[in-house]
């Protein structure tokens, strides 16, 4: 099954098959997985725009497949008060690190180096399995600065 078109986060659509990929694999405009039910699939986007969970793709058959997140292996960072959190994504984002932001918690992928940075700056930093949906950045909506 091939798919070329996306149709946006539609919630109410019923879809045919389901992929579940990674945060690096809904990075990709193009790429081969397999379905939850075990039919090939083969998308073929415009690079540069991630695949979002939920969201509803078509495919050249006209079967509707929808986009989930993968579990995977991540670094769970957090801290009780704003301050030391602001500075560790002020940091963080200075690298340009992907990150999934919440309450006075983040995730990003898991790296030694910035985990013991982020444990000097004094957050509480563990390893978990969760989907990763990092933020998508300042510049993904096609803005650009005059």
């Amino acid at each position: 099954m091939d798919i070329y078109e996306r149709l946006g986060l539609m919630p109410d659509t019923q879809h045919d098959e389901v992929i579940v990929l990674t945060q690096e694999q809904r990075d990709k405009g193009r790429l081969k997985t397999t379905s939850t039910a075990g039919v090939e699939v083969r998308v073929f986007l415009e690079r540069g725009k991630p695949l979002l969970v939920g969201e509803i793709l078509k495919a050249d058959c006209g079967k509707y497949v929808q986009v989930q997140g993968a579990v995977e292996p991540v670094t769970r960072a957090e801290c009780d008060d704003w301050h030391t959190f602001s500075r560790a994504c002020y940091h963080l984002g200075n690298r340009h690190v992907k990150l999934q932001v919440g309450d006075r918690w983040l995730q990003m992928t898991q790296d030694h180096v910035l985990e013991e940075m982020l444990i000097l700056l004094g957050l509480t930093v563990e390893h978990v399995e969760a989907v990763f949906v990092p933020e998508s950045g300042a510049y993904s909506h096609g803005h650009h600065h005059h």
